[in-house]
Protein backbone atom coordinates (compact mmCIF):
# COMPACT_ATOMS: atom_id res chain seq x y z
CA UNK A 1 0.00 0.00 0.00
CA UNK A 2 2.86 2.41 0.78
CA UNK A 3 4.32 1.75 -2.66
CA UNK A 4 0.90 2.21 -4.30
CA UNK A 5 0.32 5.58 -2.64
CA UNK A 6 3.87 6.78 -3.36
CA UNK A 7 3.40 6.63 -7.13
CA UNK A 8 2.78 9.83 -9.12
CA UNK A 9 -0.57 8.29 -10.10
CA UNK A 10 -1.77 6.25 -7.13
CA UNK A 11 -2.51 2.64 -8.16
CA UNK A 12 -2.57 -0.76 -6.47
CA UNK A 13 -2.83 -4.37 -7.64
CA UNK A 14 -6.36 -5.85 -7.56
CA UNK A 15 -4.98 -9.00 -5.92
CA UNK A 16 -5.30 -7.16 -2.59
CA UNK A 17 -9.09 -7.21 -2.91
CA UNK A 18 -9.23 -10.83 -1.84
CA UNK A 19 -9.21 -11.14 1.91
CA UNK A 20 -12.09 -13.09 3.45
CA UNK A 21 -14.57 -10.20 3.17
CA UNK A 22 -13.43 -9.36 -0.35
CA UNK A 23 -13.85 -12.94 -1.52
CA UNK A 24 -17.40 -13.04 -0.10
CA UNK A 25 -18.27 -9.74 -1.76
CA UNK A 26 -16.93 -10.91 -5.10
CA UNK A 27 -19.07 -14.02 -4.94
CA UNK A 28 -22.06 -11.73 -4.38
CA UNK A 29 -21.03 -9.67 -7.42
CA UNK A 30 -21.10 -12.76 -9.61
CA UNK A 31 -24.84 -13.16 -8.87
CA UNK A 32 -25.82 -9.55 -9.65
CA UNK A 33 -28.13 -8.98 -12.63
CA UNK A 34 -25.70 -6.48 -14.18
CA UNK A 35 -22.68 -8.75 -13.91
CA UNK A 36 -23.04 -10.84 -17.06
CA UNK A 37 -19.53 -12.45 -17.26
CA UNK A 38 -20.18 -15.19 -14.71
CA UNK A 39 -23.52 -16.25 -16.22
CA UNK A 40 -22.26 -16.08 -19.79
CA UNK A 41 -19.12 -18.07 -19.01
CA UNK A 42 -20.91 -20.69 -16.90
CA UNK A 43 -23.51 -21.28 -19.62
CA UNK A 44 -20.82 -21.53 -22.27
CA UNK A 45 -18.76 -23.90 -20.13
CA UNK A 46 -21.79 -26.14 -19.63
CA UNK A 47 -22.34 -26.26 -23.38
CA UNK A 48 -18.75 -27.05 -24.32
CA UNK A 49 -17.69 -29.15 -21.30
CA UNK A 50 -17.93 -32.46 -23.24
CA UNK A 51 -15.67 -31.05 -25.97
CA UNK A 52 -13.17 -29.75 -23.42
CA UNK A 53 -13.21 -33.05 -21.51
CA UNK A 54 -12.63 -35.06 -24.68
CA UNK A 55 -9.21 -33.42 -25.08
CA UNK A 56 -8.09 -33.96 -21.45
CA UNK A 57 -5.73 -36.96 -21.12
CA UNK A 58 -6.41 -39.84 -18.74
CA UNK A 59 -4.94 -39.18 -15.29
CA UNK A 60 -4.37 -35.48 -15.96
CA UNK A 61 -3.96 -32.83 -13.26
CA UNK A 62 -6.22 -29.77 -13.46
CA UNK A 63 -4.41 -26.64 -12.20
CA UNK A 64 -6.68 -23.66 -11.57
CA UNK A 65 -5.23 -20.18 -11.20
CA UNK A 66 -7.14 -17.93 -8.79
CA UNK A 67 -9.63 -20.64 -7.89
CA UNK A 68 -11.81 -18.61 -5.49
CA UNK A 69 -14.90 -20.66 -4.67
CA UNK A 70 -14.18 -23.13 -7.52
CA UNK A 71 -17.81 -22.84 -8.68
CA UNK A 72 -17.18 -23.06 -12.44
CA UNK A 73 -14.59 -25.75 -11.89
CA UNK A 74 -17.35 -28.21 -11.02
CA UNK A 75 -18.69 -28.00 -14.58
CA UNK A 76 -15.33 -29.23 -15.86
CA UNK A 77 -14.85 -31.80 -13.09
CA UNK A 78 -18.28 -33.31 -13.81
CA UNK A 79 -17.40 -33.71 -17.48
CA UNK A 80 -13.79 -34.88 -17.12
CA UNK A 81 -14.02 -37.88 -14.82
CA UNK A 82 -10.55 -38.97 -16.02
CA UNK A 83 -8.84 -36.21 -14.02
CA UNK A 84 -6.68 -37.65 -11.24
CA UNK A 85 -6.00 -34.47 -9.27
CA UNK A 86 -7.15 -30.88 -8.87
CA UNK A 87 -4.70 -28.15 -7.78
CA UNK A 88 -6.46 -24.89 -6.88
CA UNK A 89 -4.06 -21.94 -6.55
CA UNK A 90 -5.24 -18.83 -4.71
CA UNK A 91 -3.83 -15.91 -2.76
CA UNK A 92 -6.64 -16.05 -0.17
CA UNK A 93 -6.05 -18.93 2.28
CA UNK A 94 -9.58 -18.69 3.68
CA UNK A 95 -11.30 -18.93 0.30
CA UNK A 96 -8.89 -21.66 -0.78
CA UNK A 97 -9.44 -23.81 2.30
CA UNK A 98 -13.22 -23.58 2.03
CA UNK A 99 -13.27 -24.36 -1.69
CA UNK A 100 -10.82 -27.25 -1.38
CA UNK A 101 -12.83 -28.81 1.46
CA UNK A 102 -16.04 -28.54 -0.54
CA UNK A 103 -14.50 -30.07 -3.68
CA UNK A 104 -12.89 -32.81 -1.60
CA UNK A 105 -16.24 -33.72 -0.07
CA UNK A 106 -18.13 -33.76 -3.37
CA UNK A 107 -15.45 -35.53 -5.46
CA UNK A 108 -14.02 -38.17 -3.12
CA UNK A 109 -12.14 -39.98 -5.90
CA UNK A 110 -10.30 -36.83 -6.93
CA UNK A 111 -7.04 -35.85 -5.22
CA UNK A 112 -7.36 -32.20 -4.14
CA UNK A 113 -4.06 -30.42 -3.52
CA UNK A 114 -4.61 -26.72 -2.65
CA UNK A 115 -1.65 -24.33 -2.98
CA UNK A 116 -1.71 -20.88 -1.37
CA UNK A 117 0.28 -18.21 -3.15
CA UNK A 118 0.50 -15.42 -5.69
CA UNK A 119 0.08 -17.16 -9.02
CA UNK A 120 1.54 -14.15 -10.86
CA UNK A 121 4.91 -15.16 -9.42
CA UNK A 122 6.92 -18.28 -10.33
CA UNK A 123 5.57 -21.27 -8.42
CA UNK A 124 6.28 -24.98 -8.14
CA UNK A 125 3.58 -27.63 -8.14
CA UNK A 126 3.72 -30.47 -5.59
CA UNK A 127 6.42 -32.88 -6.72
CA UNK A 128 4.29 -36.02 -6.30
CA UNK A 129 2.20 -34.82 -9.26
CA UNK A 130 5.21 -34.82 -11.59
CA UNK A 131 4.85 -36.98 -14.68
CA UNK A 132 1.09 -36.58 -15.04
CA UNK A 133 -0.36 -34.56 -17.94
CA UNK A 134 -1.35 -31.04 -16.91
CA UNK A 135 -4.24 -28.83 -17.91
CA UNK A 136 -4.42 -25.21 -16.76
CA UNK A 137 -7.74 -23.50 -16.04
CA UNK A 138 -8.15 -19.73 -15.74
CA UNK A 139 -11.83 -18.74 -15.90
CA UNK A 140 -13.56 -15.48 -15.04
CA UNK A 141 -11.61 -13.22 -17.42
CA UNK A 142 -9.07 -12.65 -14.67
CA UNK A 143 -6.56 -12.44 -17.52
CA UNK A 144 -8.15 -9.04 -18.13
CA UNK A 145 -6.78 -7.72 -14.83
CA UNK A 146 -3.28 -7.72 -16.32
CA UNK A 147 -1.94 -5.05 -18.64
CA UNK A 148 -0.76 -6.37 -22.02
CA UNK A 149 2.89 -6.82 -20.98
CA UNK A 150 1.96 -8.36 -17.63
CA UNK A 151 -0.57 -10.67 -19.31
CA UNK A 152 2.10 -11.95 -21.70
CA UNK A 153 4.51 -12.44 -18.79
CA UNK A 154 1.84 -14.36 -16.86
CA UNK A 155 1.12 -16.60 -19.84
CA UNK A 156 4.85 -17.35 -20.13
CA UNK A 157 5.01 -18.17 -16.40
CA UNK A 158 2.07 -20.56 -16.76
CA UNK A 159 3.67 -22.23 -19.77
CA UNK A 160 6.79 -22.94 -17.72
CA UNK A 161 4.80 -24.14 -14.69
CA UNK A 162 2.54 -26.50 -16.64
CA UNK A 163 5.37 -27.81 -18.79
CA UNK A 164 5.70 -29.26 -22.26
CA UNK A 165 2.57 -30.68 -23.82
CA UNK A 166 0.17 -28.95 -21.44
CA UNK A 167 -2.97 -27.10 -22.48
CA UNK A 168 -4.50 -24.00 -20.93
CA UNK A 169 -8.24 -23.21 -20.81
CA UNK A 170 -8.78 -19.46 -20.46
CA UNK A 171 -11.99 -17.44 -20.12
CA UNK A 172 -11.83 -13.89 -21.49
CA UNK A 173 -14.47 -11.18 -21.78
CA UNK A 174 -15.08 -9.70 -25.22
CA UNK A 175 -15.22 -5.94 -25.85
CA UNK A 176 -18.81 -4.66 -26.15
CA UNK A 177 -20.92 -1.54 -25.69
CA UNK A 178 -19.94 0.89 -22.95
CA UNK A 179 -23.28 0.87 -21.11
CA UNK A 180 -23.22 -2.89 -20.49
CA UNK A 181 -19.60 -2.78 -19.38
CA UNK A 182 -19.97 0.10 -16.92
CA UNK A 183 -23.15 -1.37 -15.40
CA UNK A 184 -21.33 -4.66 -14.76
CA UNK A 185 -18.75 -2.83 -12.63
CA UNK A 186 -21.05 -0.26 -10.99
CA UNK A 187 -24.16 -2.15 -9.96
CA UNK A 188 -27.28 -0.47 -8.63
CA UNK A 189 -27.12 -2.34 -5.31
CA UNK A 190 -23.63 -1.00 -4.54
CA UNK A 191 -22.01 -4.39 -4.03
CA UNK A 192 -19.08 -3.58 -6.32
CA UNK A 193 -18.62 -0.28 -4.47
CA UNK A 194 -18.42 -2.19 -1.18
CA UNK A 195 -15.95 -4.62 -2.76
CA UNK A 196 -13.75 -1.72 -3.89
CA UNK A 197 -13.95 0.11 -0.54
CA UNK A 198 -13.14 -3.10 1.34
CA UNK A 199 -9.57 -2.68 0.09
CA UNK A 200 -9.27 0.44 2.29
CA UNK A 201 -10.96 -1.30 5.21
CA UNK A 202 -8.44 -4.12 4.88
CA UNK A 203 -5.55 -1.61 4.95
CA UNK A 204 -6.99 -0.07 8.12
CA UNK A 205 -7.30 -3.45 9.78
CA UNK A 206 -4.10 -5.13 8.66
CA UNK A 207 -1.49 -2.36 8.42
CA UNK A 208 -2.86 0.33 10.71
CA UNK A 209 -3.94 2.78 8.01
CA UNK A 210 -6.55 5.43 8.81
CA UNK A 211 -8.61 5.66 5.64
CA UNK A 212 -12.01 7.33 6.17
CA UNK A 213 -14.21 5.09 4.03
CA UNK A 214 -16.96 7.72 3.99
CA UNK A 215 -14.55 10.12 2.26
CA UNK A 216 -14.01 7.89 -0.77
CA UNK A 217 -16.40 6.90 -3.57
CA UNK A 218 -16.38 4.05 -6.06
CA UNK A 219 -16.04 4.88 -9.76
CA UNK A 220 -16.06 2.61 -12.83
CA UNK A 221 -15.21 4.05 -16.24
CA UNK A 222 -14.66 2.63 -19.74
CA UNK A 223 -11.33 3.53 -21.35
CA UNK A 224 -11.90 2.85 -25.06
CA UNK A 225 -8.31 3.65 -26.08
CA UNK A 226 -6.97 0.91 -23.80
CA UNK A 227 -10.06 -1.33 -24.20
CA UNK A 228 -10.51 -1.67 -20.46
CA UNK A 229 -12.86 -0.93 -17.61
CA UNK A 230 -11.09 0.95 -14.82
CA UNK A 231 -12.13 0.93 -11.17
CA UNK A 232 -11.07 3.81 -8.94
CA UNK A 233 -11.59 5.01 -5.39
CA UNK A 234 -12.18 8.77 -5.59
CA UNK A 235 -11.24 11.12 -2.77
CA UNK A 236 -14.33 13.23 -2.07
CA UNK A 237 -12.34 15.99 -0.37
CA UNK A 238 -8.75 17.08 0.29
CA UNK A 239 -7.41 14.75 2.96
CA UNK A 240 -4.32 13.20 4.48
CA UNK A 241 -4.17 9.44 4.99
CA UNK A 242 -1.59 7.74 7.19
CA UNK A 243 -0.31 4.31 6.25
CA UNK A 244 2.50 2.48 8.07
CA UNK A 245 3.64 5.72 9.71
CA UNK A 246 3.74 7.71 6.46
CA UNK A 247 1.37 10.51 5.44
CA UNK A 248 -0.15 10.70 1.96
CA UNK A 249 -2.08 13.65 0.57
CA UNK A 250 -5.19 13.13 -1.55
CA UNK A 251 -6.54 16.12 -3.45
CA UNK A 252 -10.29 16.37 -3.96
CA UNK A 253 -11.15 14.22 -6.98
CA UNK A 254 -7.82 12.37 -6.92
CA UNK A 255 -8.16 8.62 -7.29
CA UNK A 256 -6.56 5.41 -6.18
CA UNK A 257 -6.69 3.20 -9.30
CA UNK A 258 -7.63 -0.24 -7.98
CA UNK A 259 -8.37 -2.43 -10.99
CA UNK A 260 -8.26 -2.72 -14.76
CA UNK A 261 -10.40 -5.22 -16.61
CA UNK A 262 -9.25 -5.49 -20.21
CA UNK A 263 -11.74 -6.63 -22.84
CA UNK A 264 -10.54 -8.58 -25.87
CA UNK A 265 -11.16 -9.39 -29.49
CA UNK A 266 -10.50 -12.94 -30.70
CA UNK A 267 -7.63 -11.75 -32.91
CA UNK A 268 -6.16 -9.67 -30.09
CA UNK A 269 -6.23 -12.58 -27.65
CA UNK A 270 -4.65 -14.91 -30.19
CA UNK A 271 -1.83 -12.41 -30.73
CA UNK A 272 -1.33 -12.07 -26.97
CA UNK A 273 -1.12 -15.85 -26.54
CA UNK A 274 1.31 -16.19 -29.44
CA UNK A 275 3.60 -13.55 -27.92
CA UNK A 276 3.92 -15.84 -24.87
CA UNK A 277 4.63 -18.99 -26.87
CA UNK A 278 1.11 -20.44 -26.88
CA UNK A 279 -0.91 -21.49 -29.92
CA UNK A 280 -4.65 -20.92 -30.08
CA UNK A 281 -6.17 -24.38 -30.43
CA UNK A 282 -9.93 -23.91 -30.12
CA UNK A 283 -12.25 -21.10 -29.11
CA UNK A 284 -15.93 -20.64 -28.39
CA UNK A 285 -18.07 -17.49 -28.01
CA UNK A 286 -21.24 -17.19 -25.96
CA UNK A 287 -24.35 -15.43 -27.27
CA UNK A 288 -24.39 -11.66 -26.54
CA UNK A 289 -23.15 -10.25 -24.24
CA UNK A 290 -20.24 -12.21 -25.66
CA UNK A 291 -17.75 -14.08 -23.52
CA UNK A 292 -15.02 -16.33 -24.91
CA UNK A 293 -13.34 -19.53 -23.81
CA UNK A 294 -10.00 -20.30 -25.46
CA UNK A 295 -7.91 -23.45 -25.38
CA UNK A 296 -4.19 -22.75 -25.75
CA UNK A 297 -1.58 -25.39 -26.43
Amino acid sequence: MVEALSRPVKAISPKWFYDRAGSVLFEQITHLPEYYPTRAEAALLSDIAPALAADIPQGAVLVEFGSGASAKTRILLDAAKQLSAYVPLDISPDALAAAAASINADYPDLEVVPVTGDFTQPMVLPSHLDGRPRVGFFPGSTIGNFGPAAAAAFLRTVRILLGEGASFIVGADIAKDEAALVAAYDDAAGVTAAFNLNLLERANREIGADFDLDAFSHRAVWNPQASRIEMHLVSDKPQVVRVAGQAFLFAEGETLHTENSYKFTVAGFEALAASAGWRLGRRWLSPPPEFAIFVLD
